[in-house]
């Protein structure tokens, strides 16, 4: 049976599953107020599992992610990075129109409707943000893992799965959403179908981790637990974009859905 792209979600859940039921933390003992206030407050009841998945991604950045991101960097000139971002952020904005629309956002929803038609055209398919440059129309970012918590429903305990990053079961759930939802998801079949959306995925990676170099190289060379503090940067966002705040820690996490300079991609080493 071939495997598709659509599949490849389930199947991690699948594969992850296990693991998860088998590695719960201990809870702190009644007795001992703080510890189990700093239990409820980190939310990560499987902590002893996402730390060797933390590890098994940090082993991945060191030695594929980051070298590839900054390669990109040194040998692609600023302008071009910038017209690839603008480019993958112009072809998600069908995904946040969708999640601007559930969540009842009018105005939001015209916004994203508006740039990816102005950038589409005048933007020269979505090199150029003509729409946030020129005409003070900011890009904004919405995913259904927000609809979701929009809608009442809970984040779950933490996750950080390898390559995607720090999620929970509302975010992980939304992704898969999303890469439903995305019209590009259903362009067709066939070897070059399959190479550009690939490809894309790929191009998306390599940006958001070039994006993050400076943020993650300050997180591993000052953190005394780089982990907790990923972990607590990525609760802050996404309470921030689900309360559709900014000025939030930079974002690490499942996805890489990430707005034009607005990088979300996964945890560094």
């Amino acid at each position: 049976m071939r495997l598709t792209r659509h599949a490849l979600l389930p199947l991690l859940l699948a594969a992850f599953l296990p693991s998860l039921l088998g590695a719960c933390a201990t809870r702190p003992t009644a007795d001992d107020p703080e510890a189990v206030a700093e239990f409820k407050q980190n939310n990560d009841p499987i902590e002893p599992f996402n730390r060797g998945s933390f590890a098994v991604h940090q082993t991945i950045d060191r030695y594929a992610l980051e070298p590839v991101a900054r390669g990109y960097r040194n040998v692609v000139p600023q302008p071009v990075r910038t017209g690839v971002r603008n480019v993958l952020a112009n072809l998600r904005t069908p995904v946040i129109f969708l999640n601007d629309v559930l969540q009842g956002e009018s105005r939001r929803a015209g916004d994203t409707l508006g740039r990816f038609v102005v950038n589409s055209t005048l933007g020269v398919g979505g090199i150029f943000d003509v729409a946030g440059n020129r005409m003070g129309v900011r890009a904004h970012d919405e995913d259904f893992g927000q609809t979701l918590a929009k809608w009442g429903v809970g984040e779950g305990p933490y996750l950080f799965i390898p390559i995607l990053g720090p999620s929970n079961p509302r975010d992980l759930g939304g992704f898969g959403v999303d890469i439903a939802s995305n019209p590009l998801t259903w362009v067709g079949q066939g070897a070059a179908v399959d190479g550009l959306l690939w490809g894309r995925a790929g191009a998306t990676v390599v940006d958001t981790r070039e994006g993050l170099l400076e943020t993650l190289d300050d997180v591993n060379r000052t953190s005394l637990d780089p982990y907790a503090t990923l972990r607590s940067a990525y609760r802050q966002r996404r309470r921030a974009e689900i309360g559709n705040r900014t000025g939030a820690p930079a974002a690490f996490g499942t996805g890489f859905g990430a707005g034009a300079g607005e990088p979300s991609a996964p945890a560094g080493r």
